[in-house]
């Protein structure tokens, strides 16, 4: 089998309302923009991937096409090894190897986290928010999400006087499980920039989360690249740290464990590694005793992308964007029909691949 082409389609989604992200600080985020590739090949079978993007769009459909033509999809490391240079001169290129293993499985008609030992057992799903919200509004989101089955919820932060909303919600809800992320690792300068923090003020966030308890672990406090920070802040916090949901490729990952700088990390499949690096590097992790939660916050194939591997690697949480106007049915524009979480649980699809489907009406414009 061979790689014939790549296809691309810029696809825009328009939200309910604006949604103000975190990671944006002051932008009014009003559409969810995303670049759809397809892996074309001569024995008819397609693999697809996705990666984030912005209005208006990144084509770069014709290089990857100079890489890929001729290549054999099943050599994943090889096409990887390509992609290497790809990442050099362009944009991030890793969602593309979700692609290839959607045109592997699909050759082998099974579902990727079979194919790489994993089962179809549902994972438990913590609602993730993006936004920064007053006390009282996040204690109403907070309940909508426990009315639905969730038992465990991320809060966003961006300064310390944020944790107001935290004490808020647990004392709402004193047995729910809470996430905090502080959104420091990396963000988009788009309208304002953002708040950092030094090792010492992210110590002491850390120590007032702890006197909440009930804190499953404090999300990016320190910048991404910041190993010998996390791994002093770890040292010292009473609650886990957690990191790399956006550092470029698996070095950087292997940088956190070298550290001991954190006690989960968190690469995102399209962002990050791809499918096959992900489990590799799942696997040092754990024999480090550190866990192994990707982040999930891009289109519905990354997230099927990432439930793959999490079946493939048995991770104990899922990480489920919702905070409406994002909602699953927002991030899952590219697909047919949307992700659910069923009493609080994800579970992977079953169809060969990826699982997932383009919604050719959105692609045509229809």
């Amino acid at each position: 089998m061979q790689i014939t082409g790549v296809t691309q389609h810029h696809v825009s989604h328009e939200l309910a309302d604006s949604f103000r992200p975190n990671w944006i600080p002051g932008y009014p985020q009003g559409s969810h923009e995303a670049e759809v590739f397809e892996i074309e090949t001569d024995a008819g079978i397609t693999g697809i991937s996705a990666s984030p993007s912005f209005a208006g769009g990144l084509d770069y459909a014709t290089p990857l096409s100079l890489f890929l033509q001729g290549e054999d999809p099943h050599d994943v490391e090889g096409i990887v090894r390509k992609l290497e240079t790809v990442d050099l001169i362009g944009p991030r290129p890793w969602h593309l190897e979700l692609a290839l293993w959607d045109i592997v499985g699909k050759d082998a008609g099974k579902p990727v986290y079979e194919l790489l030992g994993g089962s179809d057992d549902p994972i438990r799903a913590y609602a993730s928010t993006g936004e920064v919200q007053p006390a009282d509004e996040r204690i109403e989101y907070v309940q909508d999400r426990v009315d639905e089955g969730f038992e465990a919820v991320k809060l966003r932060i961006a300064e310390r006087s944020d944790l107001d909303v935290v004490r808020a919600v647990r004392e709402a809800f004193p047995d729910l499980t809470l996430m905090v992320d502080a959104n420091k690792g990396w963000t988009v300068r788009v309208m304002e920039e953002e708040t950092q923090w030094s090792v010492a003020e992210a110590e002491a966030v850390a120590r007032e989360l702890a006197d909440i308890g009930g804190i499953e672990w404090f999300e990016e406090p320190l910048p991404r690249h910041d190993y010998a920070g996390y791994a002093r802040l770890r040292d010292a916090a009473a609650v886990p740290i957690a990191g790399g949901e956006f550092n470029a490729g698996p070095q950087e990952l292997y940088e956190f464990l070298d550290h001991d700088a954190v006690d989960v990390l968190q690469p995102d499949a399209a962002l990050v590694t791809g499918i096959k690096r992900a489990v590799e590097v799942a696997g040092a992790a754990r024999n480090q005793g550190v866990r192994f939660v990707p982040h999930t916050w891009t289109n519905a194939i990354g997230f099927a992308a990432n439930l793959h591997v999490m079946a493939a690697i048995g991770a104990d949480w899922c990480e489920f964007p919702h905070d409406p106007p994002w909602t699953p049915e927002a991030w899952s524009a590219p697909i047919h029909g949307e992700f659910a979480a069923e009493d609080g649980t994800v579970t992977p699809p079953k169809g060969p691949g990826l699982g997932v489907e383009l919604d050719r009406d959105l692609l045509e414009g229809k």
